[in-house]
């Protein structure tokens, strides 16, 4: 018996022991530490700050939850859309039917609007998968006109011209912004976690896979088609979302706004510009953008030029974009994915 403990303790022994996976770092868990501070903050803002301030982040909050969806999609997976403005301005009548012809609270209605957004892709991708490439991305922005002269020939939501979210009125304007303000906040937090976790689990490493080499992935068991069909679905979510939570600060809605290409043209300009592939990279674009608006979009169609030569010089020089560049240089990461083996 003795002999039998002994052999089996010098098996367990000589077995190769399974390697230490390590995927975080010190600086990530101090950028965790001190982005929960500052999400603390910004929340205390309605306390001390002013209206206008709490305008601003909703307007930047939606450019930058649609530009982390679109870089989940095109950057993570593979599939370039520049019709994403589609289940943006979905999300948005759906939250306005809601609100205006349900009763049921707009604040209440942005999610449900999301989980609408979220189905509808469902139908629509049967029809987007069917083209790759470049025929994807036109075929894609084919289906978003297709749902803006859909709207724009309803009347019961204004047709053309749009109409006004009117179950806000008996909210003072003051607990209105406020109310926004928080949700905003809050759907950014959600965004950017879910994203990151996303990224972190095994479903995350399959679509990098599936990004690199679709065929290989395949091979090795991966479902290619069903785990496109998830990250399709997640990012028509988080677009419908931003859609809802945009026309509830705006509180006016119209096909043109709703489904208008350049919602994709800012969120690809704040992914490229930040870094595509990387879930830094439409926090540090959409911070630029912001700035960029805020000094020089009084200056009108130079503004876009202006942008324009931008995008092309960071496409130039900085491949990876800033973030990519910083991260390649000094070994930056906030929201590491990667995985090493402990030393």
């Amino acid at each position: 018996m003795t002999d039998l403990t002994a052999t089996l303790s010098a098996r367990t022994l000589a077995r190769p022991r399974a390697p230490d996976v390590i995927v975080g770092s010190r600086a990530s868990r101090q950028a965790a530490w001190f982005g929960i501070v500052l999400v603390l903050l910004a929340a205390t803002l309605p306390w001390w700050g002013e209206s206008s301030w709490m305008r601003e982040f909703v307007e930047i909050a939606c450019y930058l939850i649609f530009a982390m969806m679109w870089n989940l999609l095109a950057g993570y997976g593979g599939m370039v859309s520049i019709g994403q403005q589609a289940f943006f301005g979905f999300g948005g009548y759906v939250m306005l039917m809601l609100g205006n012809y349900a009763g049921i609270n707009p604040f209440i209605a942005i999610p449900l609007g999301a989980v609408a957004a979220g189905l509808i892709a469902v139908p629509v991708s049967w029809v987007a998968f069917r083209l790759q490439g470049g025929y994807f991305a036109i075929g894609t922005w084919v289906i978003a006109e297709v749902f803006r002269l859909s709207f724009a020939n309803l009347s019961i939501v204004g047709g053309g011209s749009g109409t006004t979210l009117t179950a806000l009125r008996g909210i003072e304007r003051s607990t209105r912004q406020n109310l926004t303000y928080w949700m905003a906040l809050a759907c950014v937090v959600a965004a950017v976690l879910l994203v990151y976790l996303f990224l972190r689990s095994k479903r995350g490493l399959a679509l990098l896979a599936i990004r690199d080499n679709p065929v290989a992935a395949e091979s090795q068991g991966i479902p290619v088609r069903r785990m496109r069909l998830a990250v399709y679905v997640v990012a028509a979510f988080g677009a419908g979302m931003a859609g809802a939570l945009y026309f509830v600060g705006n509180l006016r809605i119209s096909p043109d706004a709703a489904f208008s290409v350049n919602w994709t043209a800012f969120a690809i300009f704040m992914v490229v510009i930040g870094g595509v592939g990387r879930i830094e990279g439409p926090l540090v674009g959409a911070l630029i953008f912001w700035a960029l608006n805020k000094l020089f979009s009084d200056y009108g169609t130079w503004y876009l030029i202006g942008l324009g030569l931008l995008a092309i010089v960071v496409t130039l020089f900085f491949k990876d974009g800033l973030w990519g560049y910083a991260q390649r240089r000094w070994g930056w990461s906030l929201f590491p994915t990667q995985r090493h083996l402990k030393p």
